[in-house]
């Protein structure tokens, strides 16, 4: 019992000794903890502020903006939906004056796909790529277009690799085979034909469900023959 007594006594003592030290330091860092927890405070405060007070009114005014916007962009009245019209702001001024607000990021996405059907593929890839998405379809969409883009800049390499980003960009049934098939065109048209084989190997042996599957095996053969497997 003497035993258990006297480490008990120790324990007691060592946290007795760690609390006088916790306080001793505090005390001597008193005024620099509390110079550190008001700037802590004040941080919080103005972010909390800016959020409520500036981003979220600014929010409403883009929402406000984008709706004729996206109206043209459905229309395909792409130099309304990119310029606007004199009385509302077009998905340029928007993604400038409003891209700290959803709505401003989205623009982006929008003006991308309109350069990219205007023929103006840089700007459709400044553009896309400064769009961020946590959407499954809209996030590899702009991956994709991406790589849209740079197959016609004649960049296959660059193509290719955002084909496969937008394959990868949270695999789905959808979006994921449509892109192993670009970027399995593209390694045909480089000649890399094991590249393209394994896209569409990808198709067949994971995307059983997708439109994609129903002529993958005509692919899958046509690379293997290029490729002079059998």
């Amino acid at each position: 019992m003497a035993k258990k007594d006297d480490k008990t006594e120790d324990r007691i003592v060592a946290v007795e000794h760690a609390l006088s030290s916790t306080e001793q330091f505090f005390e001597k860092n008193k005024k620099i903890i509390t110079i550190v927890l008001g700037a802590i405070i004040v941080i919080v405060g103005a972010y909390i502020g800016y959020k409520k007070l500036y981003i979220g009114p600014k929010e409403i005014e883009a929402q406000k903006q984008m709706f004729m916007a996206e109206r043209y962009f459905e229309q395909d009245s792409l130099k309304k939906a990119i310029n606007g019209d004199g009385n509302y702001l077009g998905f340029a001024d928007i993604a400038d004056q409003y891209g700290m607000t959803k709505s401003g990021n989205l623009a982006h996405y929008y003006l991308g796909m309109c350069y990219l059907k205007t023929g103006q593929f840089q700007q459709a890839i400044d553009n896309l790529e400064d769009f961020s998405s946590d959407d499954l379809i809209v996030g590899a969409m702009a991956k994709g277009a991406i790589g849209d883009a740079y197959c016609e800049l004649g960049d296959m390499d660059k193509a290719a690799e955002f084909y496969m980003k937008a394959a990868d960009y949270n695999e789905n049934d959808y979006s994921t085979p449509l892109f192993l098939m670009k970027a399995g065109w593209v390694y045909e048209e480089q000649k890399k034909y094991d590249d393209a084989l394994k896209a569409y190997e990808r198709v067949q042996k994971e995307h059983v469900r997708s439109y994609e599957f129903r002529e993958i095996e005509k692919y899958i053969a046509r690379a293997k023959g290029l490729s002079g497997k059998k």
